[in-house]
């Protein structure tokens, strides 16, 4: 990796993730069974405050799991917002089923109540109703939880949250990945803690709990040989990974702060330039952890200069920014599904950027970016 290169999102060590580790090596546990995956569930259940939580190689791999215990099959609708990585879709067509695309709202760039209820309504008269809703917390930003519930529970179909973007954010003081029927985090790389790949399963009972695991593991019967009734997954997160979550979790207060520290130095720095408009909350009940701080640029208030313009400007100075997330309904392997909406997604994907956000983004680096900033739409 590029040193001098400023990055989107880097990981960020705590220092304490050794002592797991180490742990695991000297008792032989680097396998995915040990100590560190039920003290690391414990942890993530303790901050959230409530829920269940089996911890996976992968958030795709939660999503996959999630919906298994939500009961999609072959043949099912499940629909899935639009604005967000394909790996939330991408397990709906692992199980046969079929996703329906929802436009953004936007206050939250996330899941559109508006357009979420007329999919409903269209999918019932067509004799389809959906299984299931996957609401995604875009780049840290919690989604319409009150609203999209509201729905949801109207027609009887339950939510999927996926929060692999937003542990650390929250909606009226409640900890978003307790607010779905079943919920996702995920601890990749780039997100706001680690365990270098990873995700977890967030479920309302121990039971759904042990049955994600189960699963996780091959679905081994309890027998001497081995013995299997149902099909299962090798998804379970190494004892030796949980070990790097454990540290993780001992600095995760400390990222979201300084991950909202980054957002609001962006804040600031455009706060005179009328052409770009930073992605905030909408309001105090909303409480992200700016997992990516992103922005929106306006080419008729900026004299021309469109999104491209401000890419490539950072790309020439060694930093890295990145296009929002392109709407999965416009990807290729998707296009062919139906899509509800207004096009509110495309025009965000249109002038958007993600800028470099990471906890241990240094004050040099900040005057690099701002340097090129500064240059670029002539800022004091």
């Amino acid at each position: 990796m590029n040193k001098d290169k400023i990055w989107l999102s880097l990981p960020h060590m705590g220092g304490g993730e050794l002592k797991y580790i180490q742990q695991a090596l000297d008792t032989n546990w680097v396998a995915p069974v040990g100590m560190n995956l039920t003290k690391f569930e414990e942890a993530i259940e303790t901050y959230l405050g409530c829920g269940h939580v089996a911890v996976l190689n992968s958030g795709t791999a939660a999503i996959h799991l999630g919906l298994l215990l939500l009961g999609v099959v072959a043949g099912d609708e499940v629909i899935c917002q639009t604005m967000t990585f394909a790996a939330s879709a991408n397990p709906i067509l692992y199980l046969g089923a079929t996703p329906i695309f929802i436009d953004s709202e936007l206050e939250t760039w996330n899941l559109c109540p508006v357009a979420l209820e007329e999919a409903i309504m269209d999918r019932m008269a067509n004799g389809k109703k959906p299984k299931v809703i996957v609401a995604v917390d875009l780049y840290g930003v919690p989604y319409k939880k009150d609203e999209v519930r509201a729905i949801a529970d109207k027609y009887g179909i339950p939510i999927l949250e996926d929060s692999a973007e937003s542990l650390g954010s929250s909606y009226y003081g409640k900890k978003c990945g307790t607010f779905g029927d079943v919920s996702v985090l995920s601890f990749n790389g780039s997100k706001i803690i680690t365990t270098s790949g990873g995700g977890a399963l967030v479920t309302k009972s121990k039971e759904l709990k042990e049955k994600a695991i189960f699963w996780a593991t091959q679905s081994k019967e309890a027998a001497l040989h081995y013995q299997h009734q149902e099909l299962g997954y090798n998804y379970r997160m190494s004892n030796v990974s949980a070990g790097i979550g454990r540290g993780q979790m001992e600095v995760l207060k400390e990222h979201v702060t300084l991950r909202r520290n980054v957002h609001e130095f962006y804040v600031t720095l455009f706060k005179a330039c009328q052409g770009v408009t930073v992605f905030s909350v909408p309001n105090a009940h909303y409480f992200s952890n700016y997992w990516l701080t992103t922005i929106l640029v306006h080419p008729e208030l900026t004299n021309g200069i469109k999104r491209e313009d401000v890419s490539k400007a950072l790309l020439a100075n060694n930093i890295e920014s990145r296009p929002l997330m392109k709407p999965l309904h416009l990807q290729p392997v998707f296009e062919k599904h139906f899509y509800y909406g207004r096009g509110n997604a495309a025009a965000l994907f249109d002038g958007g950027l993600c800028l470099p956000s990471s906890s241990n983004l240094t004050t040099d680096e900040q005057r690099s970016i701002k340097k090129v900033f500064q240059e670029l739409f002539s800022l004091a």
